[in-house]
């Protein structure tokens, strides 16, 4: 048997201490996608917010003990429903694609949302990304609505 035959086994849980270099290669490579390269102060702030678990959350996905996949995600009051959980960062790293890392991530963030009463878990990607939509399309329902976003200094 090759590595490649045995079942995939996820492990989805809270970031530790020790995943906080892997972490920030994983954010790196999420906003690298996506054309930004962040300050270092970023990642410091960000990893204490997540770290505190109060506004803004975050889980790690794991294969085989190895961090390979991050999720990011708050909630916000809603004036349709319950409170929202908008999933803000999903990414998984480039050789642990296509192993159930995302749709586990995915899950693991409903499940969490589900405790918290809310009434749906959304997210947006980029119309271009064609890799996770393929994912997207398949565990949830695009709605048709179109981002619009005015940048602050």
């Amino acid at each position: 048997m090759t590595p490649d035959d045995r079942e995939t086994v996820v492990t989805i849980g809270r970031l530790l201490p020790e995943d906080r270099e892997t972490w920030q290669t994983l954010v790196a490579g999420y906003n690298e996608f996506y054309g930004r390269t962040m300050p270092e102060e970023f990642f410091d702030h960000s990893w204490a917010e997540f770290s505190a678990g109060q506004c803004i959350h975050a889980l790690g996905a794991k294969l085989d003990g190895k961090l390979v996949g991050i999720a990011h995600f708050l909630t916000h009051a809603s004036t349709t429903s319950a409170d929202s959980c908008y999933l803000q960062d999903l990414f998984t790293a480039p050789e642990a694609r296509g192993r159930g890392v995302a749709r586990a991530l995915i899950e693991a963030v409903a499940a969490w949302a589900r405790s918290q009463n809310c009434g749906r878990v959304y997210w947006s990607t980029h119309e271009t990304n064609a890799t996770a939509r393929r994912l997207y399309d398949q565990v949830a329902e695009n709605r048709g609505f179109i981002l619009y976003t005015i940048a602050l200094p």
